[in-house]
């Protein structure tokens, strides 16, 4: 059973239908879009694998970089409160670091930063069945925090069938959806692929594609002109809620 807080305040859970979709500059997009309003912006990643070590411990990249967008205070400890090393499904790779995830830091970085913080960002590893421990995946932890979900997708042949059965498996475990993005679009020189995806989506979904966002080369911190200019056109408040019932929750 995950026992977790879930946010008091206004809050996105952002996940994918796929690992390397581009959660984290979408994250770190919309995290810089409620700054740039006034907004007090968290960050949690409440778990990443892939972390390279250095002199303080071991560093998660996606932190940084949201960490960056949101100009936030908080140290690393609390955006990324569970980091490991081997780039591997975290559950894979915390069972072989045999270092459980802790949710109990989780959920207490959810309470510290959520009481000096207008909203909160955040963000999942790879899909909704990505396994986080020997009995929970990132769709558990999405139930458990009780938060809207958007849903970041890739733009080319195939999205549809991979967008639809993440939408599904969203539906089916009664979570409320702010929407897909499509992440790394070809605005240029699009494909009829490209070009219908989007529509068939939202047909078959019942989901609104509220972004397409070009594919654009950058280098973190710095989020390219074409990102921001894609994700400016949401209304990105009016999509975060706070959880359900901020009191501890179990989810089976």
């Amino acid at each position: 059973m995950i026992r977790i807080d879930r946010p008091a305040v206004p809050s996105l859970f952002v996940t994918a239908t796929d690992t390397g979709v581009g959660k984290t500059v979408i994250s770190a997009a919309i995290a810089r879009y409620l700054k740039d309003r006034r907004q007090k912006v968290a960050v949690l990643k409440p778990v990443a694998s892939g972390c390279y070590r250095a002199r303080e411990g071991l560093i998660s990249e996606d932190a940084e970089f949201l960490a960056a967008a949101s100009d936030t205070h908080h140290p690393l400890d609390l955006i990324c409160p569970n980091r490991y090393q081997e780039p591997l499904a975290p559950g894979v790779a915390a069972l072989r670091a045999g270092q459980p995830v802790d949710w109990d830091a989780v959920s207490r970085s959810i309470q510290l930063m959520s009481r000096d913080s207008d909203c909160m960002i955040i963000e999942g590893a790879g899909g909704l069945f990505v396994p986080l421990d020997e009995q929970h995946t990132i769709l558990d932890l999405i139930l458990a925090l009780a938060v809207p979900v958007l849903i970041v997708a890739r733009p080319f042949l195939g999205t549809i069938n991979h967008t639809l059965l993440t939408i599904q498996a969203l539906r089916s475990a009664g979570v409320e959806m702010a929407g897909v993005v499509i992440n790394r679009y070809p605005a240029e020189h699009p494909g009829v692929a490209e070009e219908t995806s989007p529509q068939q989506i939202e047909k078959f979904g019942k989901v609104p594609v509220l972004a397409l966002v070009p594919e654009e080369p950058f280098f973190a911190p710095t989020i390219g002109s074409g990102i921001m200019s894609a994700i400016v056109r949401v209304d990105w408040k009016s999509k975060l809620k706070p959880g359900k019932v901020s009191v501890r929750h179990d989810v089976p």
